[in-house]
């Protein structure tokens, strides 16, 4: 990129967040049509010595009463299921997603991954491109994907259709949500269906409550931590808009209260798995 672009567009810098970080919103500062993309925080995991300067961006809009728009988009490779351990396995984006003012986006497949990408960086205002590391080369997540192909923030994508029971769910955790589903259906006969997210903010609010009506049965499933992490809220939004609809009540399937561990044994009791997933699927289905 920098033998295309130039170092002026194209450089290293210290690897410190903080500095990243700042970095990026002064320098969208200079010209409304400039995006920085932030790629050197890597890690979700290494974020955090950002925060400062990452709420600080978040604030601007809204401080500078609309004249200025930090136009930033925040690449950070998320999860385990790589035996990384304590600073190379952690899901922040339930801790994100309290602070107004950001997107979050979260894709499981690679045209969602470039598609989002693209709309990020041609977007105004600060993006968190959360990756998934664990599908980085991974077969199952690879697909075909459009030139120039675009896809919108807020809007879900129904990977699987159903009727008996709606897992809904983003990044790793949706390949596990997908094999769930096949597994239920040859097993025990039930339709289930699998939303993909693909974006926690905005949310698709609209398609999470299809998806309720249209089955009245819920497993939420994501791979950070199941207490305060954002299958939480999404708990909360079906009991508040869709409780009449619902035959069962809100399951949620997710890490345990603890670290991920280096140790691989201690990474797979930690982090949901397929075993996890169809347990608690069966539950809902017996319910």
């Amino acid at each position: 990129m920098q033998q295309e672009f130039g170092k002026e567009r194209v450089f290293n810098a210290p690897i410190a967040e903080d500095y990243i970080m700042g970095t990026a919103n002064g320098m969208t500062r200079f010209n409304d049509k400039i995006r920085v993309v932030v790629e050197g925080a890597e890690f979700a995991d290494y974020f955090w010595p950002a925060m400062e300067q990452f709420v600080e961006a978040s604030h601007d809009y809204w401080r500078s009463n609309g004249a200025f728009v930090p136009n930033i988009t925040i690449r950070l490779a998320s999860g385990g299921y790589i035996g990384g351990g304590l600073y190379h396995s952690q899901n922040i984006e339930g801790a994100l997603a309290t602070f107004p003012g950001v997107r979050i986006v979260y894709p499981s497949f690679a045209d969602d991954a470039a598609g989002l990408l693209r709309t990020s960086v041609r977007s105004k205002g600060i993006t968190v491109f959360m990756e998934p590391k664990a599908l980085y080369n991974a077969p199952k997540a690879a697909t075909a994907i459009p030139d120039d192909f675009e896809v919108p923030f807020g809007k879900a994508r129904v990977r699987r259709e159903g009727t008996d029971l709606s897992i809904i769910t983003y990044g790793n955790t949706t390949h596990m949500c997908l094999e769930v589903a096949d597994l239920i259906e040859k097993e025990m006969g039930v339709s289930v269906e699998v939303l993909d997210l693909r974006s926690i903010l905005p949310l698709d609010e609209e398609g999470i409550l299809k998806t309720v009506k249209k089955t009245n049965k819920v497993l939420v499933v994501h791979e950070d931590k199941v207490f305060a992490g954002f299958g939480g809220e999404i708990a909360s939004l079906i009991n508040e808009k869709a409780f009449e609809f619902l035959d069962a009540p809100v399951k949620r399937v997710g890490s345990e209260f603890t670290p991920v561990g280096f140790n691989r044994i201690l990474e797979a009791a930690i982090l949901p798995n397929t075993d996890k997933i169809f347990n608690a699927a069966k539950d809902l289905i017996k319910y």
